[in-house]
């Protein structure tokens, strides 16, 4: 029987982020200054499949894939496919920008996908527009719709707001819940920008409940709180990771699309596992030995995480 890898702090690694790719088809202002549209050394999917089978034989049961977006790469539903395949893997989730959701949604299903997380910092059209650089707000919307009809549950929104920026459309965002089975979820805004900006730009959890009462608080799931209110057919998030940090609960570790596995966002430290690739013993003995060097907790303030979140999925 497989059984949890414990890190140094006792905290279960059970969950593994997998970035499938660098490349973005959007350019969104708080996720790096980096060329979004550089193809950076990827995976294939036999690689992905070769390493989520020996991080379950560390017991990883949880999997989501993120990029980059990962809807760029036109194999995507194949990873999902092995990773599938896959006996201890119990969930497989994906985080996206959703301008492709719609032609991908029903492969994305059949593959064996089990929920969706679409990143969607605004309902209005000419703010989405200044925020990704993209006209394709309309298009998401419509990912949004299909990924409902095909099946994948939970569908999460997640928005970052920024004073000044997107935060008046912070009730159009809670609207979504409201009015449609969907979880929005608001996610503080992460210090990786080298301009110093973000934390004056951030818009706290605490600021959210201040501003929308009505929200009374209903569950803890994972790093999120959820709240909800009557008449409401979602629930909305929030995702303190600066004002209160969930380290002592994290349980999670990043594979990156070059083949290196990052015990924390909040540090640039990787650590490669391809020369290991080919021989299965050494992978998960590697594999632990890397989860054993998980961090207690980051340290945003301090900026120890110098990149752009397109490098690591977030």
């Amino acid at each position: 029987m497989i059984t949890t890898v414990k890190d140094n702090f006792g905290r279960e690694i059970s969950y593994l982020r997998i970035s499938v790719t660098q490349r973005c088809n959007l350019n969104c202002v708080y996720c790096g200054k980096e060329d979004c549209a550089k193809k950076a050394a990827e995976l294939t999917p036999n690689d992905y499949y070769t390493f989520v089978e020996a991080f379950a034989k560390c017991g990883i049961k949880k999997v989501r894939i993120t990029g980059g977006e990962p809807l760029v790469r036109n194999d995507i539903a194949e990873i999902v496919r092995l990773i599938r395949a896959i006996p201890e893997i119990e969930t497989i989730s994906l985080t996206t920008n959703g301008v492709y959701l719609k032609q991908y949604a029903k492969k994305l299903k059949a593959a064996g996908l089990d929920s969706v997380n679409i990143s969607l910092d605004s309902t209005d059209t000419s703010t989405y527009r200044h925020l990704t650089g993209a006209d394709v707000l309309q298009k998401v919307m419509e990912g949004i719709d299909e990924a409902e009809k095909t099946g994948l549950s939970p569908i999460k929104i997640n928005a970052v707001l920024m004073k000044g920026v997107n935060s008046d459309g912070a009730g159009e965002l809670i609207n979504l819940a409201r009015e449609r089975k969907i979880d929005v979820r608001f996610i503080e805004l992460m210090p990786f920008s080298d301009e110093g900006e973000n934390a004056a730009l951030m818009v706290k959890g605490c600021e959210i409940l201040e501003r929308f009462p009505f929200l009374e608080y209903s569950n803890t799931e994972g790093t999120a709180k959820y709240y909800s209110a009557y008449g409401f057919k979602g629930r909305v998030g929030l995702i303190n990771p600066v004002t209160h940090k969930f380290c002592n609960e994290c349980n999670r570790v990043r594979l990156l699309c070059d083949g290196k596995v990052k015990p924390c966002l909040g540090y640039d430290t990787a650590y490669d596992i391809m020369p290991c690739i080919d021989d299965e013993e050494k992978l998960v003995k590697k594999i632990k030995s890397i989860i054993l060097q998980k961090p207690a907790g980051h340290n945003f303030e301090n900026k120890n995480a110098t990149h752009g979140l397109n490098r690591t999925g977030g």
